[in-house]
């Protein structure tokens, strides 16, 4: 593929604006006043060869004007030829045999709705992001595009197809990206492994860059992209809820045994350093299991207390 970057400054004739004005709208018709009045009784052939041209360069003059905003920029062809892209902010008048395509270079924002993808483990999950983006190369812009969808007929290129194309490109750059990656981590995963809920920077890096890669061919480029919306796909939501919630209460049982060990230890290691009680093992086990019974239970015990005479 050809990335060479074809743009250049435009740098043929463009004139400030209010000169032109000037000389289109006072010099011109004074010269043609001044003719018809000197010569049109003695001369008239010589008074319609001098103000015939110069009316024709005054309607050609009149049609080379135009206004150029910051971060606008105007395609300059000369039939079908490009002849640069004139970036200058301000009134000028160029060329009037000129075709001038108007390109907006401001920074645009897009909303990709969420779509429904397979991960690398095969789950299928909604998956949507922001996209922010914008024109870097005019030339490939209004070249290398479908020129027909691009409006080539008018005086400026087509936002909504521009638009089209990126968010086509879009969806393919994040099905692809969310294919190499599963949605969270596995049993049986390498815990070090990236994750489209716990690896957002390097997703949202790795995105861009697939992105960028394929609207290079159209001359645009991403600013940022990252992901907005994720979650599982309806069919698999909810066993996929009760599979976190297992998990979730796996973890916690496992801190709460490991927190009651500590303690059991604690007390028994204190009873012992201070001589507060000799226990034999078998009194050490039953308190052992009396106390993991209180500290691991999900609800408080009721203590029975032994009334034997």
């Amino acid at each position: 593929m050809d990335n060479q970057n074809h743009e250049f400054e435009y740098k043929g004739l463009c004139i400030n604006g209010f000169a032109m004005i000037f000389i289109t709208f006072i010099l011109l018709p004074a010269l043609m006043a001044f003719s018809m009045i000197t010569w049109a009784g003695d001369n008239p052939g010589l008074a319609a060869g001098i103000t015939v041209p110069l009316f024709i360069i005054f309607i050609l003059g009149c049609v080379g004007y135009f206004v150029q905003e910051p971060n606008v920029a105007r395609v300059m062809i000369f039939f079908g030829k490009y002849k640069g892209t004139c970036k200058r902010v301000g009134y000028y008048w160029v060329n009037p045999f000129l075709s001038r395509k108007k390109l907006s270079l401001r920074i645009r924002n897009m909303d990709i709705e969420p779509i429904k993808v397979n991960d690398k483990v095969g789950n299928p999950v909604l998956i949507g992001m922001v996209l922010v983006w914008k024109i870097k190369d005019t030339y490939k812009v209004v070249f290398d595009l479908d020129s027909q969808s691009l409006g080539a007929q008018t005086a400026s290129v087509n936002n909504a197809a521009l638009q089209n194309f990126v968010r086509i490109q879009s969806d393919a750059a994040l099905r692809e990206v969310t294919g190499h990656f599963a949605y969270d981590q596995t049993d049986s995963g390498d815990p070090n492994e990236l994750t489209l809920r716990d690896s957002g920077q390097e997703i949202n890096d790795l995105l861009e860059k697939k992105i960028n890669e394929r609207l290079a061919m159209a001359g645009m480029e991403v600013v940022e992209a990252r992901l907005n919306y994720l979650a599982y796909a309806p069919e698999i939501a909810a066993v996929m809820l009760r599979r976190q919630q297992a998990s979730a209460i796996i973890t916690a049982r496992e801190k709460i045994v490991e927190g009651a060990v500590s303690m059991v230890e604690m007390a028994l290691s204190t009873l012992e350093t201070k001589g507060v009680v000799n226990l034999t093992n078998d009194q050490k086990a039953s308190m052992v299991g009396n106390l993991l019974a209180v500290l691991c239970a999900d609800e408080p015990l009721t203590p029975t207390l032994n009334a034997t005479v």
